[in-house]
């Protein structure tokens, strides 16, 4: 196993299996193969002229959808109640009038973490073929072996878990589906980009824009993550890879000493210089894992998923467009919600939190079901012996967990597709 795997370059999870590069061909002429690039991003972003309204992203954005549509077969859309999923099903209503649209959600119940009924709920007064599934604990663990295979490693999340459920529900219902994949990485739509707005501001003595964008995020959000997001942002690269290193303390010290000053995240992700630049790494630097767990999750069940928002006309676009129609007045996505308005449920369009296809993995991990599959793995001579996470910094960090006095579902969940991962693909 390759220990520095990750998905900003070729490398695998195996150490003779690299992968095709995004933006990359591969040619075999006489049993010899060549690997070249095909198409640079950065490159055509330079070449492009932004979009200038909202106005005219709509009108692009109504032609990529049609693009997406056509099809021989069923297709329906991954409805998660954000302003992404929601953005593809109201163009549909209002260009394609399709009540009969299928829509596939996954829901937890009022209150529950990920739970967006009441903003899918927006839509049923204007469809009526729309499908709910409910993942759970004992959902999770049924489908967990197979669930690890599909993915073939690690996945630092069970959001691709809703995923899936979602896929399944759909499966035998349409066979191609459209979702809101990508708007994130073009709108700026993750808390941490107004860390990268504020260093832009600074970076340009833009001090007074800098103030008034500081008071709108704070009135808005009653928060200060951007503010800690900026800050985190201007540390050097060693400090802010030995940050991300410290705060995980269950990894075993020589594992731990062994990624010291080696993470690509920080150096690629969270050293951008200017807004701008940071979306245009999220392209080169993360994408890539969310479209592959797509893609892993809808063929198993032998979907195509479609991603309309990454037309690369749009994508072009959007990354050449001005940051001040990208975030403005302590809102993200502001293109996209100025094309929207008079289109999608105002309750959507105007939201501002950013929840996704989440799910209430903490409270799923101190059931009893889980409780056993933890404590067997926590306790497991092969766990121990993997020499990567101390078996009893993570038995304490679970303990708490169990009682309410912290939430480390995140780890956990880590501690466990490992383990399960190694035992069974490579053992």
């Amino acid at each position: 196993m390759s220990r520095y795997s990750t998905d900003q370059t070729q490398k695998t999870f195996f150490n003779e299996v690299i992968k095709l590069q995004h933006g990359h061909k591969l040619l075999v002429v006489d049993h010899k193969i060549s690997v070249s690039k095909w198409y640079n991003l950065k490159e055509r972003v330079l070449k492009t002229e932004g979009f200038k309204s909202p106005e005219e992203y709509k009108e692009l954005f109504f032609s990529a959808i049609d693009l997406h549509l056509r099809s021989d077969v069923p297709v329906g859309v991954c409805l998660s109640g954000g302003l992404d999923s929601s953005s593809i099903v109201s163009v549909l209503i209002e260009k394609h009038n399709t009540s009969a649209l299928n829509t596939f959600s996954a829901v937890y119940g009022t209150g529950q973490k990920g739970d967006e009924t009441d903003y899918i709920n927006e839509y049923k007064s204007s469809l009526t073929n729309m499908y709910f599934t409910s993942p759970d604990s004992e959902s999770l663990s049924n489908d967990l072996n197979k669930f690890v295979k599909i993915h073939g490693e690690p996945l630092p999340t069970t959001s691709p878990y809703a995923q899936y459920k979602v896929m399944e529900l759909a499966q035998g219902k349409v066979v191609v589906t459209l979702d809101g994949q990508g708007a994130d990485e073009q709108f700026a739509g993750y808390h941490y980009f107004f860390g990268f707005l504020y260093k832009d501001l600074i970076k340009n003595m833009r001090l007074f824009k800098l103030f008034s964008e500081l008071l709108n995020y704070i009135k808005l959000h009653k928060s200060l993550l951007g503010i800690q997001t900026f800050l985190y942002l201007i540390l050097p690269e060693k400090i802010r890879t030995r940050i991300r290193i410290v705060r995980n303390g269950s990894l075993m010290p020589q594992f731990k000493n062994s990624l010291k000053f080696r993470n690509s995240i920080s150096k690629n992700l969270y050293g951008s210089g200017s807004l701008k630049e940071a979306l245009l790494d999220h392209f080169e630097f993360k994408l890539e894992h969310l479209l592959k767990w797509e893609d892993h999750n809808s063929m198993c069940f032998s979907i195509e998923a479609r991603v309309p928002f990454l037309d690369h006309r749009l994508v072009e676009k959007v990354l050449a467009t001005k940051s001040g129609l990208i975030i403005s007045k302590g809102t993200t996505k502001q293109l996209l919600r100025g094309a929207m308005k008079g289109i999608m449920p105002e309750k959507i369009r105007l939201r501002r939190d950013k929840i996704g296809f989440e799910t209430p993995e903490d409270e799923w991990f101190r059931t009893p079901v889980w409780q056993t599959i933890i404590e067997e793995i926590l306790l497991s001579k092969s766990f121990k012996d993997r020499n990567l996470i101390s078996p009893e910094v993570a038995r304490d960090k679970y303990n708490k967990h169990l009682t309410g006095k912290i939430n480390c579902a995140s780890d956990i969940w880590k501690w466990i597709n490992l383990e399960l991962w190694f035992r069974l693909l490579i053992d």
